[in-house]
């Protein structure tokens, strides 16, 4: 059964409506084309019937703005009607390219900011739209997701306050830890990985890639990313190795324990291509090393493959890498905000996920089961085939 077949076995949950806050108009926008595009193009013998009103529009996205005052402060204006509708909003916390003036100083906006703004969108909406669906790539928070010490935990108090402010659905990607779910048991929460996505980047943009355990091989960079690494492996059917970090525990830098060594634990890579697979490239360094250790190994071609590519420390790192022979090519998503210098990089494949959210909203909105959409073992499979791999 096609996708367009399984949505209309339902009617719509309410009419649809985007919120793309300002830090995440540009996925945003190219979400709304792919609705419009799908939905114009549909024909049902119900489409005409009041559960189908503002089915098909030219643009889902709402006038919303988050002003601020000159003192900081901020509040959010709703320009048009939101009652009844079934609301996705749209925020990307990462985004540290806007700006807002505080009595003439100009500030960065910071993820507290965005979250903030989130809550004032929240609050405007809420008791009148039918649904609220938060759209959250980077989970706010979600690197502080456990004590080991006297700490707060912020991430789970988001998630519970998000929740207690009329949220029906939170959906991210990649979280740091899935388990920080347990902190809303009784609520929607959806961690999407996108394998699928990256490995189609990687068919379409490397030609002679072979996806074989002779040829390839999947790489944990650490503890904490070794289940994303054997899924990965376990769909490609190739081997799978991994590090294990080193830590001095005796010191504090930067606000963590600084890493002393990376042990390698796995089978011979000697002539193989390698894939280093994690969540997020925060400064670069842990990934970089990495690589370093793979090539005294005897690694031939290091694909570098990271849902949030945030370069905290600039790319600087990762020219010098690249030049050196590290790497070769580097791949991340569109789901945290990317500078133009990024994009413009020989090295670089962007990961567009625009068109997998579209069609997540899209399901949600008729309200079908998204698990089809959860577990892309199906379409890897059909894409390895595609070309040639299988």
């Amino acid at each position: 059964m096609s996708q367009d077949q399984k949505i209309f076995n339902t009617i719509p949950v309410g009419s649809l409506g985007l919120v793309t806050l300002k830090s995440c108009q540009t996925l945003g926008a190219k979400v709304d084309q792919y609705l419009v595009d799908w939905r114009n193009k549909r024909q049902d013998e119900n489409s005409g019937t009041l559960a189908y009103r503002g089915y098909k529009q030219d643009s889902y996205i709402l006038d919303v703005s988050t002003p601020r005052f000159g003192s900081g402060e901020a509040k959010c204006v709703i320009k048009e009607s939101v009652r009844g509708k079934d609301l996705f909003l749209l925020v990307d916390v990462c985004n540290y390219s806007l700006t807002y003036t505080v009595c003439g100083h100009e500030n960065h906006m910071s993820p507290d900011d965005h979250y903030a703004d989130l809550k004032r969108v929240i609050a405007a909406v809420s008791g009148k739209a039918r649904r609220i669906t938060v759209i959250m790539p980077f989970l706010y928070e979600s690197r502080q997701h456990k004590r080991s010490s006297r700490e707060s935990l912020d991430c789970a108090l988001a998630l519970q306050e998000l929740i207690n402010m009329g949220v029906d659905n939170i959906i991210t990607f990649d979280a740091h830890d899935p388990r920080v779910q347990n902190a809303i048991p009784l609520n929607g929460f959806e961690t999407i990985l996108p394998n699928y996505q990256f490995l189609k980047a990687l068919l379409q943009n490397v030609d002679d890639i072979k996806c074989d355990p002779e040829h390839l091989m999947v790489i944990s960079p650490d503890e904490g990313a070794t289940g994303r690494a054997i899924y990965l492996a376990t769909v490609l059917g190739v081997d799978m190795g991994m590090f294990y970090k080193r830590r001095d525990y005796t010191k504090i830098v930067d606000g963590r324990n600084p890493i002393v060594a990376h042990d390698f634990l796995g089978p011979d890579l000697a002539g193989k291509d390698a894939i280093i697979v994690d969540d997020m490239i925060s400064s670069g360094d842990s990934m970089i090393d990495v690589a370093r250790q793979l090539k005294k190994r005897n690694a031939n071609r290091i694909f570098i493959v990271s849902t949030f590519g945030l370069f905290t420390n600039g790319l600087e790192r990762f020219d010098k890498a690249y030049e050196e022979g590290l790497f070769y090519r580097m791949l991340t998503t569109n789901l945290v905000y990317q500078t133009e210098e990024l994009l413009s990089k020989e090295y670089y494949i962007n990961v567009d996920m625009s068109k997998y959210i579209a069609l997540i909203i899209d399901t949600l909105n008729h309200d079908e089961s998204i698990s089809s959409l959860l577990n892309p073992a199906e379409r890897i499979n059909k894409i390895l085939k595609e070309y040639g791999q299988k």
